[in-house]
């Protein structure tokens, strides 16, 4: 079967390729494009990361990161108003939450993603971070590697099932190109974005994945992200790695609802440079007495997993006292706790980055502390660089809910293959737990809550790709409420429907009269003049706003039993009819383009 291309629009330049590409096979044309968004992805992951690097050396490489610095105080808060400026009067368009706006792409925007996505979360985050802003640079480069995908596809007008393949090859391709791992990239996808995927599509993921992998290799180094002590795994120590995933799900639920209270709290102040002031000076002041906390937070993450975390707390406020065995686990309960409230800083004051990297912060944190507590309290010896590694699984798991993404990244960018085990069993349990609480990640919490979510259900999922406004009939004759049952004769001879909605002189929805309702009278002209039409009409059983969701208008049809129900605007005004054959139609329609079999 050869490529289709939709309302394409070249240049002269790309012509040829295009009339090439035309002719390709669809299989062959996807394996290409796929290649090319992992490229564009892969090089976007090495800037982003490289200007990071960049800005954070020109401003912190010069002095230690201390408690007594001062720039400490100002750094982040500068970075976020660099950032909020260049949103609110460049971009214009709200950028955060990246991860989030991917999935609602593909919920509802037919995986469009504009074009400046392409650049503008790449370069806000990477000032937000660089800076000193405590969040990650995974979301924004999964943003920006979707849009890649999503603006190749558009500019070669391909169908919506291909430009959704295609986003996720960019968002693969951003994943594994940031971290240097393929596998976690595909299965990131696969848990995360995609609904509903078979074999021929996870080839353009691998391609994808394995691209930009390899872009990253080339730019960055074939070193792996995080390097560890990793001791063996030892039968002895898998009772606590139970009970470290039970830990990992209950902070994952701190994690996601402190997260998600805070923004929505810190939003209720309506001027933007007041909550940035707000947002600034509360970061300043946790950065200051918590210097772990300053910018993506990997260093200190580095030195748990190479098992001297004690050397963190050298240039913190606590140094002084850290000599008390229970001052560092102390100390880092007080950094995972306030991890969460500068991220949901550094967010909601204008800062742009994600909830990936700070994730991953908590959860090696939160596997330190319970070894370390676990250590002390004398009951069994436990490897606390393993624990850490571990843990930061668990709380990806647990979070994001993506078990099988969680168990390779973390293998992959720690070569903790040897932890294969535990970092199962801690990942399970802490997706366990948090499911008990939450059903849904911190990506699609929001989402769920408006009804913009896409799932893993088939069904649901194409239900909520459909609009509402989309499927509305207008061929109906309406009648007005003071005609006469003469009028409606003659507009039962003109129409081809045998529903006929009654309005108002406004145009606004009063009920409807049915052929059947008439048939034994529309001959007696004696009640042609006399017969008025509001005494004939009957109230629909309900009635559907053009803006309802799929799934609610499903759910009139069933309460009622209706097969037709109308539409109205939010003023009350007639729009059209929408019918349950016409539903059903375009499901069948939608769900042959979301296949991928």
């Amino acid at each position: 079967m050869e490529m289709r291309f939709r309302g394409a629009r070249m240049t002269r330049w790309k012509i040829r390729p295009l009339i090439w590409l035309k002719h390709q096979p669809e299989q062959r044309v996807m394996m290409i494009l796929a290649v090319v968004v992992g490229l564009g992805s892969g090089a976007a992951a090495v800037v982003l990361k490289t200007l990071i690097e960049l800005i954070g050396k020109l401003l912190t490489g010069w002095f230690d990161v201390s408690w007594n610095n001062f720039l400490l105080l100002l750094y982040p808060g500068v970075g976020m108003l660099l950032s909020l400026l260049f949103v609110r009067y460049v971009v214009r368009d709200d950028i955060g939450h990246g991860v989030t706006k991917v999935l609602f792409a593909i919920s509802r925007n037919n995986s469009r993603i504009k074009r400046h996505n392409m650049w503008t979360s790449m370069l806000s985050s990477s000032v937000t971070i660089g800076f000193g802003g405590s969040v990650g640079a995974e979301a924004p480069i999964v943003y920006t590697g979707a849009a890649i995908g999503s603006n190749v596809a558009r500019s070669l007008g391909l169908s919506y099932r291909n430009m959704t393949i295609l986003l996720c090859c960019g968002a693969a391709g951003a994943v594994a190109g940031i971290f240097k791992a393929p596998m976690a990239g595909i299965l990131f996808c696969l848990e995360i974005l995609l609904f509903n995927i078979s074999m021929s599509s996870i080839l353009p993921l691998l391609l994808s994945s394995v691209t930009a992998t390899t872009v990253s290799y080339l730019f960055l180094g074939r070193e792996v992200p995080f390097t560890s002590t990793v001791d063996p795994f030892a039968m002895g120590n898998l009772p606590y790695y139970l009970l470290l995933g039970v830990f990992c799900g209950l902070v994952s639920l701190y994690f996601l609802r402190t997260t998600l209270s805070l923004e929505d709290r810190i939003k209720k102040i309506s001027n933007p440079f007041k909550r940035w002031a707000f947002c600034a000076g509360m970061l300043g002041l946790l950065i200051f007495i918590f210097p772990p906390l300053f910018g993506e937070g990997y260093s200190s993450l580095g030195h748990m997993l190479q098992g001297n975390p004690d050397t963190i707390l050298e240039n913190s406020l606590f140094s002084g006292i850290f000599e008390h065995k229970w001052v560092i686990p102390v100390y880092f309960a007080l950094v995972l706790v306030f991890k969460v409230f500068a991220m949901s800083f550094t967010n909601a004051g204008g800062g742009v980055g994600g909830t990936f990297g700070p994730t991953l912060i908590v959860g090696g944190i939160a596997g330190f502390i319970l070894a370390r507590t676990i250590n002390l309290m004398g009951f069994h010896a436990v490897p606390e660089a393993n624990f850490a590694l571990v843990g930061m699984a668990g709380l990806m798991a647990g979070v994001m809910q993506a078990p099988m993404t969680a168990i390779f990244l973390i293998a992959e960018i720690t070569g903790g293959y040897a932890l294969l085990l535990p970092l199962i069993v801690v990942s399970t349990i802490s997706f366990a737990t948090m499911r008990a609480f939450e059903p849904f990640s911190i990506y699609s919490k929001r989402l769920a809550k408006s009804g913009d979510l896409i799932t893993h259900n088939s069904d649901r999922a194409v239900l909520t790709l459909l609009q509402t406004s989309d499927l509305v009939e207008t061929d109906f004759t309406s009648v007005r409420l003071d005609d006469t049952l003469g009028d409606l004769v003659k507009a039962v001879a003109r129409s081809t429907r045998n529903l006929y909605p009654v309005l108002d002189d406004e145009g606004i929805y009063r009920g409807y009269i049915g052929l059947d309702d008439i048939r034994k009278i529309m001959f007696d002209k004696d009640k042609y003049e006399t017969t008025k039409l509001y005494t004939l009409m009957k109230n629909a059983p309900a009635t559907v706003l053009s803006t309802d969701r799929m799934d609610s208008v499903m759910d009139k049809f069933d309460k009622t039993g209706a097969w037709n129900l109308p539409v109205v605007d939010e003023d009350g005004r007639y729009v059209g009819y929408v019918s349950k054959s016409k539903i059903f139609s375009s499901y069948r329609k939608r769900l042959q383009d979301v296949s991928c079999d």
